[in-house]
C-alpha cells in the first residue's frame, strides 16, 4: 500500500531535500558547478564557474558594491558624528595652573606660567600683519572649509611613526586647537580637531576666527596673543607695527624655540631667512606690491627678552638651565611649560646658589675699580657646581641678575678654556702611549692584562707633562697633540663630557685651549679624574610631575668609562699640584684643601680666564672674561684688576676659594692626606 505524499511547506527544506537527492543521484555534480533553478547566491564569493586563482579574483560588481557600501557606512557615521558634536566654552587662562619649579630641599623656588595674554579686536590688528600670517600660514584660508584634510592624515602617520606632528592644519584647526583642545599629538586629538573645525567654519564667520587664533597663538617670550608678543619683541602695540615687524611675528607662529633670533645664532639664520621668504609670499598672494616689498630689505631685529621680575638674580638662570635639560630628555617645549600645569623638582641647593653669588660679588666688588680702570668694565663671570658622586648641578652662577644680564654665563660656550682644556690632552697621551705599549706586550709575548707604567716611553717618547700642567708651558701641549693626533685628544675631551660642538677646528693651537666648553660641563668633566677615569652627564632636574603623574625621562644618567683609572690618578696627582701651586699653602697649617684645580696662567693669551677646583665633595668651575653686546668678539683682559692679575687668572681662584669656604668648610690635615686623593693608584 503506498502511503501519500506531504506536500512540506517549508521551500528551504524542500530546496535542502532537493539538493541532497542531486548530490545522491547524480554523482557527477561537484560542489563547483553552477547553482540549479532552486539555487541562488547572493554573493558570489568564491566565484563558482572558475578555477584556479580567478576562483578567488573579486568581479568588478563585487568590488564596486563593496566600494559603495563602505563609503555610504563612512559618510553616515561622519554624518552622525558631526551633527552630534558640540562645540565647547572656551578655555578658561584663570583656570590655567603655573609651572612650579623647587630646590633640590623641596622647597619652591619659583611659580612660572601665568598667562601673559591681552585680547584686542582684529580691527587693533594692522592688515599687513594679518596678511603676513595667512600668506605663511594657510593662503586660502578666506575659502576653505576650515580644514587640511591631507594635513590631517599626515599628522596621523607621524604620530603612528613617532615623529613631529607640526604643519599642515589651517588657521582654523590651530585656532580650535588653542581654544578648545588640548596641545596633545594623538590621533583622537586631531580626529576631535578635524570635526570641530568643520562646526566652527560654519557657525563662525573667518574674521572672527582669525581674531581668535591671532589672540590665542603662542609667539614665544611668556606670550600668548599678537598683542603681548608686540610688547614683547618691539616694544609697542600691536596697531603699531609695520610690515617688516609683522612679518617677524608671523615667522615665530612656526615655532618660537626655534625662531627667536635672540636665543640662537641659528635662530636668527633661520628667522631671517623664513621673514624674507613671508614678505616674497606676500607679493606671490597679492597682499603686498613687489614695490613695498623692497622697502623691507633690513630684519627688524627685535628687542633683547626681558624675564619676569619673579627670576631676578639667579633663579632666571636656574630656570634656563633646567628647561633647557629638560628639553633634551622630553617632547616638552617651552610653550608647555608657560601653559603650566607641571612641577619640576631640581638638584639645585639653596644655600650653594646664595654662596656663589655672594664670592662672586665679593671678589669684585674688593679688586675691580671700573670707575678708575677702563679694563675693569665690562667684566662677566660664569660659574657652576656639579656633585662629583652623580653629575648634579648644585649651584650656577650666571651673570649679575637674569633680568638685566639675559647671557647665561654659566652655560654659555663661547669662551675659550686656555690652560684648563690641557688635563684633556695628558690624559690622552697616557691612554695612547699605555695602548701602544700594550699592543707591544702584545707582539712579545708577554702578559697585555699586567698593569703598564702610567709614563709612556719608546716609541712614544713623550715627556713628562706634570711640570708643564703645572708651569702654564704650552710648548710641550701642542707637540704631543701634533704626535699623538688632536682627533684623540678631541675624542677623550667629548668622552669625558664636554660637548662636540664646543670643540674648536683641529688646528695646532687645539692643545692649548681654543674650545669653548661652559662652566657647567668643564666643572663636570673634571670629575672624571676624581672617579677613577667615569664620566657621568651634568643634570639639573631629579623630577617631573603634571597631575600628579610623574614624566618619564629623568632617571639619574648613569657613569661611563672615559679613561683607565691609572690615567685619571696621575693626571689628578699633577692637578693636585696645580692647586696647591694656585691656592698656596694654607694659612692654618692645621686646614688643607685636597683639591685637584686646572687654571689658566701667564702665559695664556686668550681673552678668557678660568680656575676649576675638584674636591670629593664639590667640581666648581670659574671663568671670567670681557664682552660687550654690539661687540662680537671678547675683549682684552691685560691688566683687569691691575698689572698683578696676569690677565685677570688671579680672580677665579679668590672666588672659587671664598665660595668653598661657605659651601664645604674645610678639614683638617690628618684627615685629609690619608685619603690619598691624586695619588697615583
Amino acid at each position: 500500500m503506498r502511503l501519500p505524499r506531504i506536500r512540506r511547506a517549508n521551500r528551504t527544506d524542500q530546496s535542502d531535500s532537493t539538493d541532497q537527492s542531486d548530490h545522491t543521484e547524480n554523482p557527477s555534480v561537484g560542489a563547483d558547478a553552477p547553482p540549479g533553478p532552486h539555487r541562488s547566491r547572493r554573493i558570489d564569493f568564491p566565484r563558482a564557474g572558475r578555477h584556479g586563482p580567478r576562483r578567488w579574483l573579486p568581479s568588478w560588481k563585487l568590488v564596486s558594491g563593496l566600494f559603495l557600501l563602505s563609503v555610504g557606512a563612512l559618510t553616515g557615521l561622519f554624518v552622525a558624528i558631526y551633527l552630534n558634536v558640540e562645540i565647547p566654552d572656551e578655555h578658561d587662562s584663570a583656570r590655567r595652573q603655573a609651572t612650579v619649579y623647587y630646590w633640590a630641599d623641596g622647597s619652591r623656588m619659583v611659580s612660572v606660567g601665568d598667562v601673559n595674554r591681552q585680547d584686542i579686536t582684529l580691527a587693533q590688528m594692522p592688515k599687513s600683519l594679518r596678511s603676513a600670517v595667512i600668506a605663511a600660514e594657510n593662503a586660502d584660508f578666506y575659502s576653505d572649509a576650515g580644514v587640511s584634510v591631507t594635513g590631517i592624515a599626515r599628522a596621523a602617520v607621524n604620530i603612528v611613526k613617532g615623529k613631529e606632528t607640526q604643519g599642515g592644519s589651517t588657521i582654523t584647526q590651530q585656532y580650535v586647537k588653542n581654544t578648545y583642545l588640548s596641545q596633545d599629538q594623538t590621533v583622537s586629538r586631531k580626529v576631535k580637531e578635524l570635526f570641530l573645525s568643520l562646526k566652527v567654519s560654519n557657525q563662525k564667520p573667518k574674521s572672527e576666527i582669525l581674531q581668535g587664533y591671532l589672540n590665542t597663538s603662542w609667539f614665544g617670550r611668556d606670550s600668548y596673543g599678537v598683542q603681548a608678543a608686540s610688547y614683547a619683541y618691539y616694544g609697542v602695540p600691536a596697531k603699531d607695527l609695520n610690515p617688516s615687524q609683522g612679518a617677524l611675528l608671523a615667522t615665530l607662529l612656526k615655532g618660537a624655540d626655534s625662531y627667536d633670533p635672540a636665543l640662537s645664532p641659528a635662530n636668527r639664520e633661520r628667522a631671517e631667512e623664513r621673514w624674507s621668504w613671508i614678505l616674497d609670499r606676500q607679493v606671490e598672494t597679492g597682499s603686498m606690491s613687489a614695490e613695498e616689498r623692497a622697502k623691507y630689505t633690513s630684519f627688524p631685529e627685535p628687542k633683547p627678552p626681558v624675564k619676569p621680575t619673579s627670576q631676578a638674580g639667579q633663579t632666571g638662570y636656574l630656570i634656563d638651565i633646567t628647561n633647557k635639560y629638560i628639553k633634551s630628555r622630553t617632547g616638552i617645549t617651552d610653550k608647555d611649560l608657560a601653559g603650566g600645569g607641571y612641577r619640576v623638582h631640581t638638584t639645585f641647593e639653596k644655600d650653594k646658589v646664595r654662596a656663589l653669588t655672594k664670592a662672586v660679588e665679593k671678589v669684585r666688588a674688593e679688586r675691580l675699580d671700573p670707575e678708575k680702570r677702563a679694563v675693569d668694565r665690562h667684566v662677566q663671570v660664569g660659574a657652576a657646581s656639579v656633585r662629583p658622586e652623580d653629575g648634579a648641578i648644585v649651584a650656577v652662577y650666571g651673570g649679575s641678575d637674569a633680568i638685566e644680564h639675559f647671557s647665561n654665563n654659566a652655560d654659555t660656550s663661547g669662551v675659550p678654556a686656555g690652560s684648563a682644556f690641557k688635563p684633556f690632552v695628558y690624559a690622552a697621551a697616557l691612554e695612547y702611549g699605555s695602548a701602544r705599549k700594550q699592543e707591544a706586550a702584545r707582539a712579545a709575548g708577554r702578559d697585555a692584562r699586567r698593569p703598564v707604567p702610567t709614563m709612556t716611553a719608546e716609541p712614544m717618547s713623550l715627556v713628562d707633562l706634570t711640570g708643564p700642567l703645572v708651569d702654564s708651558d704650552n710648548t710641550p701641549f701642542v707637540q704631543t697633540g701634533k704626535k699623538i693626533g688632536l682627533e684623540t685628544v678631541k675624542k677623550l675631551a667629548v668622552a669625558s663630557g664636554l660637548r662636540e660642538e664646543s670643540m674648536a677646528k683641529l688646528e695646532p693651537t687645539f692643545s692649548i685651549g681654543t674650545s669653548t666648553p661652559s662652566a657647567v660641563r668643564l666643572a663636570s668633566a673634571y670629575t672624571t679624574f676624581l672617579n677613577g677615569g667615569r664620566a657621568t652627564e651634568p643634570y639639573s632636574v631629579t623630577r617631573i610631575e603634571r597631575d600628579g603623574v610623574a614624566v618619564d625621562g629623568f632617571e639619574k644618567p648613569e657613569a661611563r668609562r672615559a679613561m683607565e683609572p691609572h690615567v685619571a690618578a696621575t693626571v689628578g696627582a699633577a692637578l693636585q699640584q696645580v692647586g696647591w701651586s694656585a691656592l698656596g699653602p694654607p694659612k692654618d697649617r692645621k686646614i688643607y684643601y685636597p683639591v685637584l684645580a686646572g687654571k689658566t696662567g701667564p702665559n695664556d693669551r686668550m681673552k678668557s680666564a678660568w680656575f676649576i677646583g675638584a674636591t670629593e665633595e664639590l667640581s666648581t668651575s670659574v671663568t671670567m672674561f670681557r664682552t660687550k653686546p654690539d661687540v662680537p668678539n671678547l675683549l682684552p683682559m691685560q691688566g683687569v684688576g691691575g698689572p698683578d692679575s696676569e690677565r685677570g687668572s688671579a680672580f677665579p681662584p679668590l672666588i672659587w676659594a671664598e665660595y668653598q669656604r661657605t659651601a664645604v668648610p674645610p678639614t683638617s690635615l690628618a684627615e685629609a692626606v690619608p685619603q690619598g686623593l691624586g695619588t697615583v693608584s
